[in-house]
């Protein structure tokens, strides 16, 4: 039986990773197509605004490359020189897309600078608006489905990655709205406004992306609704044992680590303690994806709790 339901636990495992591989393959091939379209969108209409637009669609064709090799690093399995696994792989591309993002806001308002100095009127901006127009629907689509899957599969890379996008594409509903604006009242100052302001909003999204990344290599804890999950999950299957105390968790990646102590009975045998340590760490496996559970097994001599205590294991 143990051994089926190990067998299952690998196929699901391998069955995730192929699927977020396979998002992170096509999410390059995404981003180049979009990329080709905006940058189609800046040179029918000469827009400053619809260049920045274009030149963010630039970092997300580094980022998804860099996401591809990360998520690829951080599958593979533990060996000697990492003996806890690959998982943090992910944060450094996330940390590398934050990087980014904040480079193309600086080129951006060079480019800015550049159009003050020397304004010029927009070409056929309706064809250009309808050309960037299609890349902005594409991209909502996929920044929606990046989310979606590396949440459920707990890949920071996938979900820094549809982060990004997803502003990208915030960020091209508001071009479109201001060139629109443009158009109709003749105000050619909007265009190198609207770049200014996509300039300062991806700067923001930048500083996100490299402070949630910069947590996750921090060996961030769980929240607070998972810490309490955990703590029920150990409460119901540690019969036989007296505590639980010091419980910590930590998040690396998909992986989640967790570690405490279990205090038992002096004279029970170490059979007898293993039964339950397997017992708590079956459940926690159940209950959440790539766990790494290390449990300290202690005689009653080391308990927190009064002797005697009849209350929730835990101190």
């Amino acid at each position: 039986m143990a051994e089926t339901e190990n067998t299952v636990a690998i196929a699901a495992r391998t069955a995730a990773r192929r699927k977020v591989a396979n998002l992170a393959f096509w999410s390059i091939v995404v981003a180049f197509v979009v990329l080709g379209l905006k940058l189609a969108a800046w040179y029918i209409t000469g827009s400053v605004a619809l260049y920045s637009d274009a030149l963010e669609s630039i970092v997300n064709v580094i980022a998804s490359v860099a996401a591809f090799w990360a998520i690829q690093v951080s599958y593979k399995p533990a060996d000697q020189d990492h003996p806890f696994g690959h998982h943090k792989a992910e944060y450094f591309s996330a940390v590398l897309e934050g990087v980014l993002i904040v480079v193309a806001a600086l080129l951006i308002l060079n480019e800015v600078w550049r159009s003050w100095q020397a304004p010029a009127p927009l070409e056929r901006p309706w064809n250009g608006l309808a050309v960037n127009g299609i890349a902005t629907l594409i991209n909502a689509f996929w920044a929606w489905t990046l989310i979606r899957v590396g949440r459920a599969e707990k890949s920071p890379a996938l979900v820094a990655d549809g982060n990004h996008i997803m502003t990208d594409v915030v960020t091209s509903v508001g071009v479109f709205g201001g060139l629109v604006g443009a158009i109709l009242t003749g105000w050619q100052i909007l265009d190198p406004a609207l770049a200014v302001i996509v300039a300062l909003n991806i700067l923001w999204q930048g500083w996100h992306v490299i402070g949630s990344s910069m947590n996750g290599l921090m060996d961030r804890a769980v929240d607070t609704q998972e810490h309490m999950r955990i703590r029920d999950v150990i409460s119901a299957n540690c019969k036989g044992a007296l505590e639980v105390h010091d419980l910590k968790t930590r998040i690396a990646g998909r992986a989640t680590f967790i570690e405490f102590h279990l205090v038992v009975d002096a004279d029970m045998s170490v059979g007898a303690s293993h039964v339950i340590c397997d017992r708590i760490e079956d459940a926690l496996k159940a209950e959440i994806p790539s766990v790494r559970v290390t449990i300290h097994v202690e005689p009653d001599d080391e308990a927190k709790l009064p002797k005697g205590t009849t209350a929730v294991p835990f101190a």
